[in-house]
């Protein structure tokens, strides 16, 4: 039986295909033969996801990761502990709206998590109990700590981690958040004696290496969940249990309690207060008039009467009989117990480790601060205390 074709069909319909079939066919030879990468074949091409193990295709199932669990997987767990290591998946995304995070005078009604950070060359005692007096809500209370590589650094390490061991192995409600302690490996803070440390001729070099170690703290410890940043220096022994609402309460970009001493004044014959943070300050035409003459590395150095400034300090301006609520503005601020938004230093103020506007460290963070938009205050009446010397 012989098969005729319509040939108005074999011209409009089966030729066409017969080319497009024929196309195909040359392309794909072609192909087998071609390569890419200097000598791989395009057969043995390997999608970005199959050479490097990772995932680009959550919603296959056969990419999909299995759900990450955060519970601890061994009994030693302890976060300074080297060898334990936590491996969170590649496709493990997490979202925050920082736009959401509040930094309120109700923080402890809002939840608010305050992140303490203190530079420590040593261990006191005093100073961690005072830290455990405090009434803010542990579980809102992140600590951070960063520590010299030196000798004083290593008997501090030892004695702060025997201190948190107990503390995070206790009760759940007596746990700190979270704590992190560093260890400086870039130029450490030195271990002068008080007056040394102290003295005018060191004060660039030194101040420079704690802004250093300041700014590593920072950045290694502020999270997305963090509303305020508290500086609390490590020879703070004494402040109210209710420091954090105190000053949160105000509801200020930088704040600054005052700084005091106890110590035993002997033509009193009995214990008595001092001075003792000259950081935080008011600005003077004096010190601006002094700034136009110095040369771009040059820094004003606050409390030395070789370089005198006539700044208001705030240390001066402590009424026993005013109301602790006190404010008065300031320009300069020291690091002994400074409670900060943490937008502040989202937005860039940092601890300049250079002069900048002749200012550095805790001071030049004040200076950018302000540059940013933001207001410094001080709590002229608010003291919490240094230990004794």
């Amino acid at each position: 039986m012989a098969i005729k074709f319509n040939k108005r069909i074999l011209t409009r319909y089966v030729l066409p295909i017969f080319s497009i079939l024929l196309i195909i066919s040359i392309v794909t030879s072609r192909m087998n033969s071609e390569t890419i990468n200097g000598g791989v074949s395009i057969n043995q091409h390997k999608w970005a996801h199959e050479g490097e193990s990772s995932f680009y295709f959550p919603f296959s199932k056969k990419f999909r990761m299995p759900a990450y669990s955060y519970k601890q997987k061994t009994k030693n767990w302890l976060y300074f502990n080297a060898k334990q290591k936590d491996i969170i998946p590649q496709a493990h995304i997490a979202h925050y709206d920082l736009n959401q995070l509040q930094s309120t005078q109700d923080a402890a009604v809002n939840k608010e998590q305050v992140l303490i950070l203190t530079p420590m060359q040593t261990f006191h005692q005093e100073y961690w109990n005072n830290l455990l007096q405090l009434t803010y809500p542990r579980d809102l209370i992140e600590l951070g700590f960063i520590i010299p590589r030196s000798k004083s650094g290593d008997v501090a390490i030892k004695l702060l981690e025997k201190e948190v061991k107990k503390i995070q192995t206790d009760k759940k409600e007596t746990r700190f958040h979270k704590i992190t302690i560093l260890r400086q490996d870039s130029e450490s803070f030195n271990e002068l004696g008080e007056k040394e440390r102290h003295a005018m001729a060191v004060q660039k070099e030194r101040r420079s290496k704690m802004a250093l170690a300041r700014n590593e703290l920072l950045f290694s410890t502020i999270g997305p969940y963090t509303s305020w940043v508290l500086w609390m220096d490590a020879d703070i022994v004494e402040s109210p249990s209710s420091l954090i609402q105190d000053l949160t309460q105000h509801n200020k970009p930088v704040l600054a309690a005052n700084i005091y001493q106890r110590f035993y004044n002997d033509e009193l014959n009995k214990k008595d207060q001092r001075p003792y943070d000259f950081n935080n300050w008011a600005e003077s035409s004096t010190a601006l008039e002094l700034a136009n003459s110095l040369g771009p590395d040059e820094i004003i150095l606050e409390g030395y009467a070789e370089m005198a400034t006539y700044r208001p300090l705030m240390a001066y301006f402590y009424d026993p009989k005013g109301p602790v609520t006190a404010t008065m503005d300031l320009d300069g601020v020291g690091g002994g117990c400074t409670l900060v938004k943490a937008e502040v230093h989202r937005d860039g103020a940092m601890f300049p480790n250079f002069p900048f506007y002749h200012l550095i460290e805790t001071e030049g963070f004040a200076k950018m601060a302000k540059r940013l938009g933001y207001q410094i205050t001080g709590l002229p009446n608010y003291l919490v205390y240094h230990i004794e010397e």
